[in-house]
């Protein structure tokens, strides 16, 4: 493990936020995620720690190279997710405390409303809405994303967003990231619904795969996190399986014509997914992470100055 820092003000008070964003091979897109997180932020406001994990890639350079001074910067050479996790909340010294997947935009004006949620008391997790960033997505991952994004278990929030935000209580709740694939699933089971929330008028970017092929793969991942939660934490995951409605696609459905188009697309891949989910659990301990690279391409990933209008199109995409 290689630690790096350029923060001088590191612990420097107690209205800092720490922000953990573990990285793997994600040079495309990372300078794109901390520019949104610190537009707008004072200095010393933010402890941003990246964790590059496992990276063949130049993700630490592209942290180096950002030279921002409230931004640090830790090297492992384990390509991995919770042990990445582990390490930031190791070195991060701040509540709230966010989590965010290095793919995802999230705006500082964003990031500090939800924490002003969590800061007072009302809830121990919070997290943004979601707008998907359909711009370079077939009609297919379009028409996919129409019906899911309208799911009353996506709507509570805490799933798919690349966010979550926690409370010093919150982060009580447990001590290590487990060894999951699933970490905003582990997260959301820990807390019930009246102690979370989504936070009103807050959103992350999240770019959908351009091919429903990507797709598979990542609901794929999706779903596997969720059966490996079943089976290592059975007695959590039965508390939030009450909760859940999966007969209410059928109801979005048929209420609604203008989502018939898509309802084979739909649960072609919710039938796809299962099904590979299923053998991937199988042989879980050689179980390689799946990702869609297709939403990471560097000229996809929008530079600084147009990141408001990257994110008025997300939202503009996703009444189409």
């Amino acid at each position: 493990i290689h630690w790096s820092s350029r923060s001088h003000g590191h612990g420097r008070g107690n209205d800092m936020i720490s922000v953990i964003i573990p990285a793997h091979n994600e040079s495309s897109v990372i300078q794109r995620g901390l520019t949104a997180l610190l537009d707008g932020a004072a200095a010393g406001e933010l402890e941003v720690i990246v964790v590059a994990n496992g990276c063949t890639d130049d993700t630490a350079a592209k942290v180096r190279a950002f030279g921002h001074s409230d931004v640090r910067l830790i090297e492992a050479a384990i390509g991995s997710k919770s042990n990445a996790l582990n390490l930031g909340d190791v070195a991060a010294t701040c509540f709230p405390r966010f989590y965010v997947d290095a793919d995802v935009v999230l705006t500082f004006a964003h990031l500090r409303r939800i924490a002003a949620e969590l800061e007072t008391g009302a809830a121990l997790a919070a997290c943004p809405g979601m707008r998907m960033d359909l711009t370079s997505a077939s009609w297919g991952v379009r028409a996919y994303y129409a019906i899911w994004r309208e799911l009353p278990y996506v709507r509570e929030g805490m799933m798919g967003v690349g966010v979550y935000a926690l409370s010093r209580e919150g982060r009580g709740r447990f001590q290590q990231f487990p060894a999951i694939i699933a970490d905003d699933g582990y997260v959301r089971l820990l807390f019930g619904a009246g102690e979370r929330i989504a936070v009103e008028s807050t959103y992350s970017v999240v770019t959908a795969p351009s091919r429903v092929s990507g797709l598979v793969k990542i609901k794929t991942r999706g779903r596997l996190g969720l059966y490996q939660l079943k089976a290592m934490f059975p007695e959590l995951y039965s508390h939030d399986k009450k909760g859940k409605r999966y007969g209410s696609a059928l109801g979005i459905i048929a209420r609604k014509p203008k989502f018939w188009p898509a309802a084979i697309t739909y649960f072609w891949v919710n039938l796809a997914t299962r099904w590979r989910a299923r053998r991937q659990l199988a042989s879980l301990d050689q179980y390689k992470w799946e990702r869609d690279n297709s939403s990471r391409r560097e000229d996809l990933a929008c530079q600084p100055c147009e990141l408001h209008n990257h994110i008025n199109q997300a939202e503009e995409d996703l009444t189409c």
